[in-house]
């Protein structure tokens, strides 16, 4: 099985990083749809995809609207279909997709988000809500072999009641826009400072962790010294753009 990371950073680009995607080519399964999501194209494998949204802060939601080059560079490509809560549904229906924002109604159906899913490959989708302004959830997948979770826009912590959904998932990949030096700023704006998120994946016994949804200021990589968290979670990796990540 192959995760590709097409987006890994959050709020805007930068000219290193997309915004928040993640894809599964061989389920034709999206996760967000950031402006990583114009990547997407290259990567088809099925006939039909499903796109399934955190929530729908423009760094989730926006790839949406390129759907129309998606499809001229993947033309096997038929029904696509994004999955949201009911709520954030209607605001990509009166705001992303309102006549003077976008005026071409993308070639995609829209369908509230189940309770669980089943993918073409019979893995299972199931979704847990995360403390964030607006709302979001966390997604967990699990096949008979395998189990990935994806966490992003949230603040970590040890005690926070998603910790007990991620249990044991052989691959976790989670946000951490912050590193340690802006608690107070990751708690006002429902985001991760590193250190909680190595504490949350040795408290959820995961088995590899891949950091996603980094700060878009960080110009230079090497300036997310990995060493302290590690000594916490060994298994702990920094995603970047074009990451194939086999599990």
């Amino acid at each position: 099985m192959k995760l590709l990371l097409l987006g890994t950073t959050g709020y805007h680009a930068n000219d290193r990083r997309q915004t928040a995607c993640l894809m599964l080519p061989e389920s034709g399964l999206v996760l967000d749809a950031g402006t990583g999501f114009y990547r997407v194209a290259k990567h088809v494998q099925t006939e039909t995809l499903d796109v399934f949204l955190s929530h729908v802060h423009l760094d989730h939601c926006q790839g949406l609207t390129y759907l129309w080059d998606v499809r001229a560079e993947a033309p096997q490509l038929g029904r696509v279909t994004a999955y949201a809560e009911p709520d954030k549904l209607t605001a990509i229906r009166q705001h992303l997709l309102a006549e003077l924002m976008f005026p071409a109604m993308p070639p995609l159906e829209l369908q509230t988000l189940p309770a669980e899913f089943t993918l073409r490959d019979g893995g299972r989708l199931t979704h847990f809500p995360l403390r964030h302004p607006g709302g979001s959830v966390g997604f967990r997948i699990d096949w008979p072999d395998r189990s990935l979770a994806y966490v992003t826009d949230t603040t970590a912590h040890v005690d926070a009641e998603y910790v007990e959904k991620i249990h044991g998932v052989d691959l976790l990949i989670h946000e951490s826009y912050f590193i340690d030096d802006c608690p107070e700023q990751a708690e006002l704006t429902g985001h991760s400072c590193l250190g909680d998120v190595v504490a949350v994946a040795a408290k959820a016994k995961v088995g590899r962790l891949v950091l996603v949804h980094v700060n878009p200021l960080i110009d230079d990589d090497a300036s997310i010294d990995l060493t302290a968290a590690r000594r916490v979670f060994p298994k702990t990796e920094l995603g970047v753009d074009g990451m194939a990540i086999d599990f």
